[in-house]
């Protein structure tokens, strides 16, 4: 593939940026996730012409995690070979995330929210990525098993070792997440971000009240899987398409597409095309309108794919209660 130079109008595109938080960065409404698409198994070529279409639009955002692959760890060595092969000229523009906190290595000290594995994990993070710094450390999920202070104030001193620009907290319960933002703002390194699950059929991070405490506390919400794995969009409207990730049941299972889900993704599809828009892009869209919310996080498995997830940004606004 020749060599990469980053398209001269891509922000003058239609890429809107909103603030995190009350925080001085500037998050694209969408933002690029490297959950799928992105590891060992996938085409690097392909992945790579997707980070490109993604920078070109505006996407300054990419999401990883440490387990992110398969196998483990591989998403980051794609972002480590895409910084050596095309973006290293354009570090200061991007906004670079992981997390640690799932299932990564052998033993007691590879998983959950232990300093050890947090700063193990970072260091690990950083070597295959070929970075410096990331911008933004997530703890990936709420451990009850250590005590907090243990886990924030990794998270804490990440910053203070400039392994870090930024934290934030994934999938936190409510008690949790109010300790870790009185934490983190004690200690001077605020909480950026709060990245949870939210989408048109999944909505407990408002009906449990986490939005309204990041708006309260100044925090950024940044939504994944806003498209459902893809129940959001048109596919699996007219039953399971033999080809869909839902037919491979690795992380939709065929047995979720009840008759009622069904009957409530096609009233959702007539809304959207009420709205001049196809059932993805509504999807998106009100994520975007929701309280607290800076970005969505996108996966994409084709330029094409992104193309059509970038319509978003643009999309009409939503009255109060509306869905």
């Amino acid at each position: 593939m020749e060599k990469y130079f980053a398209d001269e109008l891509r922000y003058d595109g239609g890429m809107e940026y909103k603030r995190c938080g009350r925080s001085g960065v500037l998050l694209p409404k969408v933002s690029l996730g490297f959950w799928h698409n992105f590891g060992g198994v996938d085409d690097y070529d392909r992945s790579r012409k997707i980070t490109r279409y993604a920078f070109d639009h505006g996407i300054t955002h990419f999401d990883l995690a440490n387990n992110y692959g398969p196998p483990y760890g591989s998403a980051e060595e794609t972002m480590g070979r895409l910084m050596d092969d095309d973006f290293a000229p354009y570090r200061d523009e991007l906004f670079i995330a992981t997390k640690a906190g799932y299932d990564m290595w052998p033993g007691p000290y590879g998983n959950w929210g232990s300093r050890k594995y947090l700063m193990a994990s970072l260091d690990q993070s950083l070597k295959r990525m070929h970075l410096d710094y990331v911008d933004l450390f997530y703890s990936h999920r709420y451990d009850p098993g250590t005590p907090l202070e243990e886990t924030l104030q990794a998270l804490v001193d990440t910053v203070r070792s400039g392994k870090a620009l930024y934290v934030g907290i994934s999938r936190w319960p409510l008690g949790a997440a109010r300790t870790a933002f009185a934490y983190l703002k004690a200690h001077d390194v605020p909480c950026l971000i709060y990245q949870g699950r939210l989408n048109l059929i999944d909505r407990e991070p408002i009906e449990e009240g986490i939005t309204e405490l990041c708006e309260q506390e100044g925090v950024g919400f940044i939504s994944f899987s806003p498209l459902a794995q893809g129940l959001l969009t048109d596919r699996y409207l007219n039953g399971i398409p033999e080809d869909s990730r839902m037919s491979k049941g690795k992380f939709l299972k065929q047995d979720m597409l009840t008759p009622a889900l069904l009957q409530r993704l096609q009233r959702l599809d007539a809304a959207a095309q009420e709205r001049g828009e196809t059932l993805a892009e509504m999807a998106l869209a009100w994520i975007l309108h929701q309280k607290a919310v800076t970005s969505v996080l996108v996966g994409a498995s084709s330029t094409e794919q992104l193309q059509k997830n970038l319509k978003c940004v643009n999309a009409d606004p939503f009255a109060d209660g509306v869905l």
